[in-house]
This record gives structure tokens, C-alpha cells and sequence, in this order.
């Protein structure tokens, strides 16, 4: 394809809305988070132009208010997965055929809808859904998810551009195909704009998708939807089903047309996708391509010559925001001896300031879990914990699910690095500490590496360059995002692209061009201009 035509609106991180006392997008946000709570959402499947209730739901409730019903959604039959699966495939050849600027239209206009008129929808369903604060909804199903929309609308114009030499007499060009079948992408509760990218970006270069959203995530998935069809997304170009998990994934791995999963989720749950496709993989047209973002057990360790205040505010943020819930979330740290007086001394105060309830209620800095199941696993692991000879609660720890999931931001310190909450991942607001000798750096960052088989995120803090460089080399496969002198959380599309490798996925890092590369199959075309028309060489003659 020649250069210099796909020109198109530069992508720039959109701007993050405070939602300071008095401002319109606090009044429009609260206003929506009423009139949401206060009804009640049908959420259908999508498949093709239907919208299908089965008339078998479940209830959607808010994790910090779970006896409250703001909504149910439809779950499918195996019938209804085969029919969302046909009508991805009756719409591919129309879908791929489609001019890249119409492709990339609709996307760009699903992220001014976002960023105007369905903000305040979008973000409300979050922080109902979800339990998500105000601010980190607005940083998640609103500036993340649009610029993901964006962004890799320019990612595919790069990808589309790169182009190979041609020599004399010869046009060489690359072609950058939609697989061959249907995307499958199966997306976590935690964050609203990896459920709405993870089945977008496959549909942008061409691909049609069925989606399966997380069953604990489908108030702000039904915006989702409601936003691409606004945008003018085709029927069966995305086909959003809920069900069995069990029976949605087995019978989409199963379909000779299965041409690709996108996954963010468990490990376990990924490692079981990988060995059925394995099992089935003489049954598909094509090599399946599998992504996927799975667990997490981020860390953080700090240089003695780090700065106390800085440490504890990385760790304070890090940790707690969004109770822990983020892949990203730093639950084991490793601080020298000299600075943990200073760095728990503020850690203590900052804890005791935090505020937990509803989101509606803007002072709160925190909320619920998402589940009942979430719950039990993190209240056995705070038991443990004070139980152990090996470990010690110095802050929070309590818990009450009386009317929502409710766990106390909680830091373990530990005398034992391998501790079970060192290693065992726990999705929630429990951070564990490991206090070690000043002199022993070089001996935790070998620890650091050896002691968890994931690989998503990690931090380090310093003074010191020398450590800086010793740390970066040391862990460089411990953490596929690694951050200097910063929390290891935040992300942002287009400035540090996510993903971890080890049992933390398949490292394809969402919100750059490597993740829209995986989503085509290139096809090289030479054309030879003037044909020669004898087969001898001049060394022949």
C-alpha cells in the first residue's frame, strides 16, 4: 500500500475530569449513578440484529450494596452460542471488505460518544457494577477505554503503512488480512475498558468477534454495546453472550471457524483454554492465535536510599485503589530496614484517613470487593495471617459483609519472604511486607525474581542509579511493566503498553501496534511488471 494517505485524527490522551465539588461532570455523574440505581437494567444477548432474553438470568447487584437488585442479564444456551458464532461469520465477508477509514469511523465515533454524551452512563454503570469511585471510573470506562478507541485507530494506519522495498521493475506490497473465522474475547470485571478493547480491537482490523463479558461486569457491558451500535457498528460484526462458562468456551474452541481468543483473567482459566485448543487443534482451518493477560503478583521494593514518603504513597495507591482489584496492583513489597519505621508510620495515617462505603458517597477512597467468593478468600487469608507465627497485621484487617463485600485496606508484614500471601495471588486490599537487611539488595532482587511465577508488573524506588541499573537488569523478567521511582499501576494507552509474560500471559501489550499485529494475517504480494521469457541465466552463457 502506498505512504502518506491514512492520515487521520492524532491520537492524544484524553484529559482526566476531576469531579471537584460544583462541577457539571460531578453533577452529571451522581445524577446518572441515580437513575441507574434506582432502576432496573434488562441486559439481552447480542447476537447479529437480535437482542434475545432467554428468560434464565441472573441478578446484577452492587458489590457494596448486594442486597440491592439494579438490574438482570440473560444467559445463553448452547443453542444461542452456535447462532451467535453463524451470525459472526455471515457478517465477516461484508465486515472485512469494508474500507479501513469506514472501519476505523465507526471506532472514532464510539469514542466521542464516549468522551460526550455517554460519559456520565458509562462511568455511573462502572462505579455501580464495579464499585468503583468516581475517579477511577472516569480514569477506566472513560479516558482508558476512548483512548484504546483512539489509539488504535492510529495503530492500525502504522501497521497498514509499513511497507516493503520494491526493486526494479517490481512492486512489492503487504497485505494485512483479517484471521480466517470468528475472534473469541473473553473479558475481567475490573476494568471496563479492556472489556470494551479486547473485542474492539480485533473487529477494527477486520475480524468479527464473539464476546463474552464477565458475568459481574454486565451493567457497563450493556453500555458498551449500546455505544457501538450508536457508532454504527454492523449487526454480527460483535456478538456479546453470557452463559455457562464452561459451555460457552467449549462450544466456541470447538468450532473449525474458532480463529483466535483474546483473554484477560485467571491463569488457570487461560491454561485451560490453551489445552483445549490444543486438544481440538486439528479440527481448525487455521492456527488459532492466543492473547492473553492472566494473574498477577505485583511488587515493590525499595533501595535504601529511597525516600520514605514516597514509598508509602506508592504503596498506599498502589495497593489499595480500587481495593486491590487491579492486574497491576502491588501486593508484595520488600523494604529495607532503616526506612519501614517512616515508610509505616505514614502508611498507618494514610490507611486511617481512607473512607469506605458507596461509591455515590465522593469522599470514600475505596469500596467493596466484587464478590462473596472474593470475600471469603481474602477474610481467610487476613485469619491466616493473624493466626501465623510468621506474620503479623500492623494495619487493618477487619471485615463485614453485612450489607456489601466489605474488606478493610489491610497490610501483613512477614518474617519469612515465601509467606503464602508473598506468593499466592488474592485480588483484593492485602498487601504483605517483607522487611529485609540494608545490606542484603543484591540477595532481595534475587528474591524478588525467584519467589512468584508471575510477571505482570513491579517497581522499584532508589536514590541510587548504580541500584536502579542492578534492579532493572536483575528483574527484567519479572515484570513485562516496570516502573522507576512510581507505583506499579496506571498504565496509559499509548505511553506504557500492558502486558506481563511468565504465568502472567502471552505479553502482546494492549494499547500498542504488537496487540493489533496479532489480529491479521499478512499476505506479501509481488508483481513483477515485465516477465522474462527464457529461463537461462547469464552464468548459463
Amino acid at each position: 500500500m502506498p505512504k502518506g494517505i491514512y492520515n487521520v485524527p492524532k491520537a492524544i490522551n484524553e484529559p482526566v475530569k476531576a469531579y471537584a465539588p460544583g462541577s457539571k461532570e460531578r453533577e452529571q455523574v451522581l445524577a446518572a449513578f441515580k437513575e441507574m440505581y434506582n432502576s432496573t437494567t434488562d441486559v439481552p444477548l447480542y447476537i447479529g440484529s437480535e437482542e434475545i432474553r432467554t428468560g434464565k438470568t441472573r441478578t446484577i447487584n452492587p458489590p457494596f450494596d448486594h442486597k440491592k437488585v439494579v438490574g438482570v442479564f440473560h444467559d445463553a444456551e448452547k443453542e444461542h452460542v452456535e447462532k451467535a458464532i453463524a451470525a459472526a461469520l455471515a457478517a465477516k465477508k461484508k465486515w472485512a471488505a469494508l474500507s479501513w477509514e469506514h472501519r476505523a469511523s465507526i471506532f472514532l465515533k464510539a469514542a466521542e460518544l464516549l468522551a460526550g454524551p455517554y460519559r456520565a452512563k458509562i462511568n455511573a454503570a462502572t462505579m455501580i457494577g464495579q464499585a468503583k469511585t468516581v475517579h477511577q471510573a472516569e480514569i477506566d470506562s472513560a479516558c482508558e477505554f476512548i483512548d484504546f478507541l483512539r489509539f488504535n485507530v492510529e495503530f492500525m494506519t502504522k501497521i497498514y503503512n509499513e511497507q516493503p522495498i520494491s526493486s526494479e521493475g517490481i512492486w512489492n506490497r503487504m497485505e494485512h488480512r483479517p484471521l480466517e473465522g470468528f475472534v473469541y474475547a473473553i473479558t475481567p470485571f475490573n476494568f471496563t475498558a479492556i472489556a470494551g478493547n479486547l473485542p474492539a480491537s480485533p473487529a477494527l482490523m477486520g475480524n468479527v468477534v464473539v464476546w463474552k463479558p464477565s458475568a459481574t461486569q454486565m451493567l457497563s457491558a450493556n453500555v458498551i454495546m449500546e455505544v457501538f451500535k450508536l457508532a454504527g457498528l454492523p449487526d454480527g460484526v460483535i456478538n456479546m453472550i453470557n452463559g455457562s462458562a464452561g459451555m460457552l468456551t467449549e462450544t466456541i474452541i470447538s468450532s473449525p471457524d474458532f480463529a483466535g481468543v483474546h483473554f484477560t483473567g485467571s491463569t488457570g482459566v487461560f491454561n485451560d483454554i490453551w489445552a483445549g485448543i490444543g486438544k481440538n487443534i486439528n479440527k481448525y482451518k487455521t492456527y488459532p492465535r492466543i492473547v492473553g493477560e492472566t494473574g498477577g503478583k505485583d511488587f515493590v521494593i525499595a533501595h535504601p536510599s529511597s525516600i520514605p514518603a514516597q514509598v508509602a504513597t506508592a504503596l498506599s495507591r498502589g495497593a489499595f485503589e480500587y481495593q486491590g482489584q487491579k492486574c497491576s496492583a502491588a501486593s508484595r513489597a520488600y523494604i529495607p530496614q532503616s526506612i519501614w519505621p517512616e515508610v509505616k508510620e505514614q502508611m498507618v495515617k494514610d490507611l486511617a484517613s481512607f473512607k469506605m462505603g458507596s461509591p455515590e458517597d465522593t469522599t470514600n477512597f475505596v469500596s467493596a470487593v466484587i464478590t462473596e467468593g472474593s470475600f471469603d478468600k481474602l477474610a481467610k487469608a487476613i485469619d491466616a495471617a493473624k493466626a501465623s507465627n510468621e506474620a503479623e497485621v500492623v494495619i487493618g484487617g477487619g471485615y463485614d459483609k453485612s450489607v456489601g463485600w466489605f474488606i478493610e485496606p489491610t497490610v501483613i508484614v512477614t518474617t519469612n519472604p515465601k509467606y503464602d500471601t508473598m506468593e499466592t495471588e488474592l485480588f483484593g486490599p492485602v498487601l504483605t511486607i517483607y522487611v529485609y537487611e540494608d545490606a542484603k539488595w543484591s540477595e532481595t532482587l534475587k528474591l524478588v525474581d525467584e519467589t512468584s511465577p508471575y510477571a505482570l508488573t513491579g517497581a522499584i524506588f532508589s536514590q541510587d542509579r548504580y541500584a536502579i541499573e542492578e534492579a532493572t537488569k536483575a528483574l527484567e523478567n519479572a515484570a513485562g511493566n516496570f516502573y522507576i521511582n512510581d507505583k506499579p499501576t496506571g498504565a496509559v494507552v499509548g505511553q506504557q503498553p500492558f502486558g506481563g509474560a511468565r504465568a502472567s500471559g502471552t505479553n502482546d501489550k494492549a494499547g500498542s501496534v504488537l496487540n493489533l499485529l496479532r489480529w491479521v494475517s499478512p499476505r506479501t504480494i509481488k508483481e513483477t511488471f515485465v516477465p522474462p521469457t527464457d529461463y537461462r541465466y547469464p552464468f548459463l552463457g
